[in-house]
């Protein structure tokens, strides 16, 4: 497989080394790597109460098997108690395992992207444009990712990420967790925890987004990368893959709600997180 296909493959996905870094914000600031680009300590975001989110507490990122030596030096220093990979067993034998400091427990707790990863593969490979045009255009790619936001309904997908957010509440010191890309699997758990210790829904919903901002130059040199490889005519067919939106979010939450009648609900019933656990999460997390 040459090495075009490769990156193209990771399309939601790992992060091309040597992107450029993002200003750090106020909150919810990135950590500078250069073989990931959507490294965040979630720390900073005031809740309703006027408290804030501890920093060093939980990290979210993307993919880690392309840190350099001085990633995991990096990840050294931030104390990372253990790393949750939420990627699927197909996207971890293709992209490889983490990269990670000495001594730090991993956690292999995949979260299903309905096939996403192997569908994009054929597509990709066939080189066809008029089936990439009939399978993502005119809507379809939407359509596939709001199929992915629905599935972090299910049984297994729930499982995991209460699993997740019970081991949150748990560690002391730093949880690192992620996905491919970092934005959708891994920006919907983040989004459910900022919520569940008292973060306004707004500013959670800020803090998904932000995966467009930090994500941006990676992506657009892979679509850049793909066309040049005669991969794809259309690379921009591949943008509502690439992008986080206010929408594909929207189909999590509403379901949720469909299904549970409150987030509140969603978080006992659905994540089966206790009031106790709850209490647990926000005093680890708040300060």
């Amino acid at each position: 497989m040459t090495t075009a296909l490769a990156s193209l493959a990771l399309v939601s996905t790992a992060a091309l080394p040597s992107a450029p870094a993002v200003a750090v914000p106020s909150s919810g600031g990135q950590i500078s790597l250069q073989g990931a680009v959507n490294v965040r300590d979630i720390g900073g975001y005031r809740t309703y109460d006027g408290a804030t989110v501890k920093s060093g507490k939980a990290i979210r990122a993307d993919a880690l098997p392309k840190l350099t030596d001085g990633d995991v030096a990096t990840l050294a220093g931030r104390n990372l108690k253990s790393v949750v990979d939420l990627r699927t067993p197909g996207e971890v034998q293709f992209m490889g395992a983490d990269r990670l400091p000495a001594g730090v427990p991993l956690v292999a707790r995949p979260v299903d992207d309905t096939g996403l990863f192997v569908q994009m593969m054929q597509i990709i490979q066939s080189k066809d444009p008029q089936r990439q045009q009939e399978v993502l255009g005119n809507g379809g790619a939407e359509r596939i990712m709001s199929g992915v936001y629905a599935s972090f309904l299910t049984d297994a997908s729930r499982a995991a990420f209460g699993a997740t957010v019970r081991e949150l509440a748990a560690t002391d010191g730093a949880l690192l967790y992620h996905c491919t890309s970092g934005k959708d699997r891994t920006g919907f758990l983040t989004y459910v925890v900022l919520r569940a210790v008292g973060v306004p829904e707004q500013t959670a919903r800020q803090d998904y987004l932000r995966s467009n901002e930090f994500r941006a130059a990676a992506d657009a040199k892979l679509r850049e990368q793909v066309k040049q490889a005669g991969y794809m005519q259309n690379p921009d067919l591949l943008i509502p893959l690439q992008e986080v939106r206010t929408e594909y979010l929207d189909t999590a939450v509403r379901k949720l709600e469909q299904d549970y009648g409150s987030f509140g609900k969603f978080l006992t019933d659905g994540l089966g997180i206790d009031g106790m656990t709850l209490v647990k999460l926000r005093k680890n997390l708040v300060g």
